[in-house]
């Protein structure tokens, strides 16, 4: 199938291309018969990431959002694990006064914020450079709103992250033709 095709079915599930985005730069990351190869296989990989070529920080998809969950460096990376789950969900102030404290050496973290007009704090277990996943659901259920839900994709240590309503993400495993993506943490 052709990657503009598959764009084409993947948009109207509610995984458009954020704007301004184009083919050519999902083809500078790989090429055209990797993505045609097996039609939604490597384009759902893609889509939750960021264009590889300056500036940075321009995301393919607004919807999603690939995960390494071992991307715990020190101070702030639980508050950019909780500012990209707000992107995705589009709720950018979901929550607010997010601030984290990691300190690996001594095995202590935690994150703070504010959701709903609740001052709220979660103890973050430490295990290296590995993100307490307990932690992210627990984020995750802050952002999740009626028939929007966090699907997950499994990539071994990553995770491809999409914010689609239950019917969206029932379609998308149809059209993809396997179970491709499950309710997080699944």
């Amino acid at each position: 199938m052709r990657l503009e095709d598959q764009l084409d079915r993947l948009a109207e599930l509610g995984l458009p291309f954020a704007a301004g985005r184009t083919v050519d730069e999902l083809l500078y990351s790989a090429p055209r018969e990797a993505y045609e190869r097996k039609p939604f296989d490597v384009v759902l990989f893609a889509l939750g990431c960021a264009v590889e070529a300056e500036p940075w920080e321009r995301w393919f998809c607004d919807r999603a959002w690939h995960f390494d969950t071992e991307c715990v460096r020190g101070q702030g990376s639980y508050t950019a694990i909780a500012r990209q789950l707000c992107r995705i969900a589009r709720r950018p102030d979901a929550l607010s006064g997010l601030r984290d404290h990691v300190d690996l050496d001594e095995e202590e973290a935690w994150i703070e914020y504010t959701a709903d007009g609740r001052r709220v704090n979660w103890p973050i277990e430490v295990r290296d450079d590995w993100a307490d996943l307990l932690v992210v659901s627990y984020l995750i259920d802050e952002l999740e709103h009626g028939d929007w839900r966090f699907h997950v994709r499994h990539n071994g240590q990553a995770m491809t992250l999409f914010f689609l309503d239950d019917a969206a993400a029932g379609r998308l495993n149809e059209l993809a033709g396997e179970q491709t993506i499950a309710r997080f943490p699944g």
